[in-house]
């Protein structure tokens, strides 16, 4: 009898969680999914349902300068962000990866500290400290506010990396003779490169999404996507915002699943 209970007790705690995990999961895509409906309306405002179905507004894409301007600014500075991001977050995860010392605690700490404070904060503290070596804001300081936030995710998937690899394997290669440069190069580098790109691709993503440090940070000709997007739809309520919510929907999906068969990016993130 007792048997039985647990077994029931077990089924009824599944079947809750999965309805709760249903439940988050249709929160989570349903505000996606009506975006990508909406994006293909024939009306001329923003409203769901639409009245009818229509590709006219992703050709309006074509025509829409301002947009073509803001998304080359944000993918030049996610580039030169991502770039930085993987160079300092490589170094700094293999200088804390395998160290007890104090002193590593507390940079994995500094470096993680990004995702703790809140962006908002970090933009007007950022824009602060600027003001105060006077350093004006520019596309400078929008890939030096970019670069601190993508950090982060460099360097704990590439913690992840290094802490799956063999320690025999440095060992060998350094009874063979091999320097520790050739070591990295030829041993570390191939294995810990999935880690790598995923930390990359997750900093650009970030960087190229980022509304607070950029709100902050930029000039006025530096003209950000996100926010020249959410300035139209606060303004206007441009149905053309929809079209382009649309094809970085899409392409991030496929950006997404792109990664994921290449690095194991899920599992990397659970790490």
């Amino acid at each position: 009898m007792s048997g039985r209970k647990r077994t029931l007790e077990a089924m009824s705690f599944e079947l809750f969680m999965t309805a709760i995990a249903a439940i988050a999961l249709v929160i989570i895509i349903a505000p996606s999914l009506v975006v990508l409906i909406v994006s293909f309306t024939s009306g001329f405002s923003l409203r769901f349902p639409p009245p009818g179905y229509s590709l006219r507004w992703y050709a309006e894409l074509w025509n829409a300068w301002q947009l073509h301007f803001a998304a080359k600014n944000s993918l030049i500075v996610a580039l030169w962000a991502t770039g930085l991001s993987v160079g300092l977050g490589v170094a700094a995860a293999l200088a804390i990866s395998r160290s007890r010392a104090l002193s590593a605690r507390l940079l994995d700490s500094l470096f993680m500290s990004p995702l703790v404070l809140p962006a908002l904060a970090f933009g007007l503290a950022a824009l602060m400290l600027f003001s105060l070596v006077r350093l004006p804001v520019s596309p400078l300081t929008l890939v030096i506010g970019h670069t601190v936030v993508c950090v982060p995710y460099v360097v704990r998937n590439t913690v992840a990396a290094l802490a799956q690899l063999e320690p025999t394997l440095l060992e060998s290669s350094a009874v063979l003779g091999a320097s520790r440069l050739y070591t990295f190069r030829r041993v570390v580098l191939p294995l810990i490169r999935p880690g790598i790109i995923a930390g990359a691709f997750i900093a650009f993503m970030s960087s190229f999404d980022n509304v607070p440090v950029s709100l902050f940070l930029r000039d006025a000709a530096t003209d950000m996507l996100p926010i020249r997007m959410w300035q139209d739809l606060e303004g206007k309520l441009d149905v053309t915002i929809a079209a382009l919510s649309g094809v970085l929907i899409i392409a991030t999906v496929a950006l997404v699943a792109i990664m994921e068969r290449v690095t194991g990016l899920s599992r990397r993130l659970t790490n």
